[in-house]
């Protein structure tokens, strides 16, 4: 699987589990370490376990997607969840404000998701 697809299909799974403001960050053409980010908020705790379980569960039950790595937890009010070519963020609405990662990525374009 490419990583655009991997891309919009973790973008589906989050939105499938009322993830919010979901946006993929199209970081191909600067940077090294990934293809994608895609960023979503929660609205509490549960839910950003919620969406972060929904991710890990589907995409190794659907697609056989392992993440390399899972940092954070909803205590922390940011999940990573790196899947290599692409890393989803999961945040708080407050703790998403605080870091803002599209503005650090703003030069970099979206991906139109169509959710």
């Amino acid at each position: 699987m490419d990583s655009e697809s991997l891309a919009r299909i973790c973008a589906h799974l989050v939105a499938d589990k009322k993830a919010e403001d979901i946006v993929a960050i199209d970081l191909r053409e600067i940077s090294t370490f990934t293809d994608f980010f895609i960023i979503c908020s929660g609205t509490s705790e549960p839910h950003l376990k919620a969406i972060a379980g929904e991710l890990r569960d589907k995409l190794k039950e659907d697609y056989d997607v392992k993440p390399l790595a899972v940092d954070g937890y909803p205590l922390s009010q940011w999940v990573v969840a790196d899947y290599s070519d692409v890393v989803v963020h999961i945040f708080h609405r407050d703790k998403r404000v605080f870091y803002s990662l599209e503005d650090l990525w703003s030069d970099a374009p979206r991906l139109d998701l169509q959710l």
